[in-house]
């Protein structure tokens, strides 16, 4: 199982460049006419994701190409790519050509949509702001919690190693930090006050990865640092491929992780490919898939499978995956993106060229 993962994270250093076959990049525009595929033939389908989808796409994969060919007798092939999301909303923007993004945020979805690739609306697209699941950010240490880890507070420790990834490339990295910034807030600091602790924390990060799986291999495979500021599904992961090695902290506070999910309008209509794009990421809510999501960590949209998968913790602590599968902890204070004003605020206060995460690296 280490080697599956670990082959996983080779691959996720390629993904960038991946493309479906007969797609074409170009950054100068791309031709919107669209072809449209002849009933026989295989549809060909580009997903370009962020960094710790693979295994929730490969399934899903899957059984959406069941799906289609059963619904509507045609053979679908899909393709991925993977990688921080900040950097892949940038190769798309750039002449990547995706037929659909499934990106961390709401944000790097908007950077396609400024290059011109995606329409207006496209939040609108889907329920709940075309974020079919979600997830939230937690702690990953070694088994026994050697540094005794248990919140936001412990990670600007001076004998604290902290491994995340870079919110300049990373979508995971900017939930990361947000969730970082709403608990020192909590605590009754002011901007100036959260800022020089959120600096404290950056001093103790040991490897600053492009991405959330680079992250992980970071501290999973390579053995470096003391917690993984990590994505819920990607903490579980970890827990499910090395069991007894790693134990999940739960923070008191944390963010709420709207991944968000969009068809690039340009790149469908070039590719004739609208229709199962479109079919692609609306089958996401369904039933059959909502479980799969559950089954990869991430929390799915619909109340009732979500309800099948809480439990009720007894401990912030997680050293194992329940016997039952029930792994949502509920008992999260949570903030969410519009505490922060929207992704347009949140990245021009934050993220923008010297805002505040390019001052924690000022001499």
């Amino acid at each position: 199982m280490k080697k599956k993962l670990l082959s996983l994270i080779v691959i996720a250093t390629l993904g960038a460049s991946v493309v479906g076959c007969g797609s074409t990049s170009s950054a100068s525009g791309i031709d919107s006419e669209e072809v449209p595929k002849s009933a026989g033939e295989t549809i060909e389908l580009t997903n370009v994701s962020y960094d710790p989808t693979r295994e929730l796409y490969a399934a899903y994969n899957e059984l959406f190409a069941k799906h289609y060919e059963e619904e509507f007798g045609q053979k679908v092939e899909i393709t991925q790519s993977h990688g921080g999301s900040g950097k892949q909303a940038l190769e798309v923007a750039n002449g990547l050509e995706a037929d659909v993004v499934t990106l961390a945020l709401e944000g790097d979805v908007q950077v396609v949509a400024d290059a011109g690739l995606i329409d207006d609306g496209f939040t609108s697209e889907y329920e709940l702001d075309s974020s079919p699941y979600t997830s939230t950010i937690v702690f990953l240490v070694r088994s026994g919690n050697p540094k005794k880890i248990y919140d936001w507070n412990d990670l600007i420790r001076e004998d604290v190693g902290v491994i995340t990834p870079n919110p300049k490339t990373s979508g995971g990295a900017m939930w990361n930090y947000l969730a970082a910034w709403y608990y020192f807030e909590q605590q009754g600091q002011n901007d100036s006050e959260i800022l020089d602790s959120i600096k404290q924390l950056y001093a103790n990060v040991v490897v600053l990865d492009s991405g959330a799986r680079g992250a992980t291999t970071s501290f999973v495979e390579n053995k470096q640092g003391d917690v993984l500021i990590a994505w819920e599904n990607e903490a579980f992961l970890s827990l499910k491929e090395y069991p007894g090695e790693y134990e999940i902290v739960v923070p008191s506070v944390s963010i709420l992780c709207q991944p968000t999910v969009a068809v690039v309008d340009e790149v469908a209509k070039k590719h004739g490919t609208a229709d199962v794009a479109k079919e692609y990421l609306g089958y996401l809510y369904s039933d059959e898939a909502q479980e799969i999501e559950a089954q990869n960590f991430y929390r799915p949209s619909t109340k009732s499978i979500y309800d099948k998968y809480v439990f009720t913790a007894d401990s912030n602590t997680i050293t194992e995956i329940p016997a039952d599968g029930k792994w949502i902890n509920d008992n999260i204070n949570l903030t969410d993106i519009n505490h922060f004003g929207g992704w347009a605020q949140a990245r021009a206060d934050h993220f923008a060229d010297g805002a505040n995460f390019d001052s924690i690296y000022e001499q």
